[in-house]
């Protein structure tokens, strides 16, 4: 079919793919944290803040003060300056000294940050507390070229740029080992693949393992474990779990991509669709007066409309779908449909209504 994408979620193997647990959830209390601040990026080519910027007059200031060096803000004629905000992640088990990547992105009117470097700026957490120091070279991926007459060239998004490793942890992360039991977090909530993971922890640890609900399973520490609770949370993560998946059926009608999952399955059903086209063209008339009427006062030519409108409607037969239960029986059903992906959305939604279609059906 074309300008129709038919993306299959699995193979057509009739066995899925078992993950592990490290890959389908996360431990209870053990995450990441968001930092943020504020900085400043000097040696911009031109391209940095408006030199009218008070954020930027007054931070500099401040700076260069710090510094030992006393500015008069109302003299300051930066080009080549950008105030900028920080992001960037606390990792769990984050120590100082350690290294972490940093997300610059413009927060004024510069046009670009390329060539830029970011001088010494604060990471603060919700607490308020600095935890890293961030600074060094910006990388862009990308540039912005202007010319004197206006003509300019741009390539990738040049606002935003990365300094990778680019800041240093000033302290440890608040994240405390858990010593009683541990709790693991789906990434999506299903109580099948609760299930399906305390069963598979309790054939390698008998008796530990409990499922609270569709979306944790607790693990008990007790034992020999208590002294090692990392060995256990890495021999825990390794263990392999054959996860269960929704019927869904995705389509995106901008791009006519249809996504189907390994778990749709279809009933028989009896098809016809077709598209109708209604044509309307306007051919104007330019009509002169044939003799003069009254000694030709108040004669004028005339445009007279001219409509011409015509209906194709496709005579199109009645297609049977029959029953399909693997991913690869949907596929070549829908194929031989030979519907456009205008026409197979409205056929989704069609067999989803009658009841045809066993699955989720997500238009995006």
């Amino acid at each position: 079919m074309r300008n129709l994408i038919l993306l299959l979620a699995l193979t057509l193997a009739t066995t899925a793919h078992a993950d592990r647990i490290k890959d389908l959830a996360s431990i209870d209390g053990v995450r990441d944290n968001h930092l943020t601040g504020f900085g400043i990026v000097v040696g911009l080519d031109g391209t940095g803040d408006d030199v009218m910027s008070p954020v930027v007059k007054t931070s500099l200031t401040t700076m260069l003060k710090r510094l030992g060096l006393t500015v008069d803000p109302t003299s300051m004629k930066m080009k080549n300056v950008a105030a900028v905000m920080l992001t960037a992640e606390l990792p769990a088990f984050g120590k100082p000294g350690q290294k972490i990547d940093v997300t610059i992105s413009s927060m004024g009117n510069a046009k670009s940050l390329s060539g830029g470097t970011l001088l010494a700026a604060p990471l603060k957490g919700p607490d308020g507390k600095t935890w890293g120091i961030a600074q060094g070279a910006l990388s862009i991926g990308g540039f912005t070229a202007e010319g004197g007459t206006g003509s300019s060239t741009k390539k990738n998004h040049t606002l935003v740029g990365q300094i990778p490793g680019g800041a240093t942890l000033e302290g440890a992360a608040p994240t405390v080992m858990p010593t009683k039991e541990l709790t693991f977090i789906l990434n999506t909530q299903d109580f099948t693949t609760a299930t399906r993971m305390q069963a598979a922890i309790e054939a390698q640890l008998p008796g530990l393992a409990k499922t609270r609900d569709g979306a944790a399973v607790t693990v008990l520490i007790s034992g020999d474990w208590k002294a090692k609770v990392p060995e256990l949370i890495a021999k825990l993560e390794a263990i392999e779990v054959d996860p269960d998946v929704r019927a869904k059926v995705v389509v995106d009608e901008k791009t006519g991509t249809v996504v189907v999952g390994e778990a749709v399955t279809l009933r028989p059903a009896a098809i016809t669709f077709g598209s109708l086209t209604v044509e309307v063209t306007e051919t104007p008339t330019v009509v002169q007066p044939t003799a003069p009427v009254f000694g030709g006062k108040g004669v004028k030519t005339k445009v007279v409309p001219n409509t011409q409108i015509k209906v194709d409607e496709p005579n199109n037969t009645m297609k049977v779908l029959g029953k399909a239960t693997t991913v690869g029986d949907v596929a070549a059903a829908f194929a031989a449909l030979g519907a456009k992906p205008r026409d197979l959305v409205s056929i989704l939604r069609a067999l989803k209504a009658a009841g045809a279609l066993r699955a989720e059906l997500e238009t995006l």
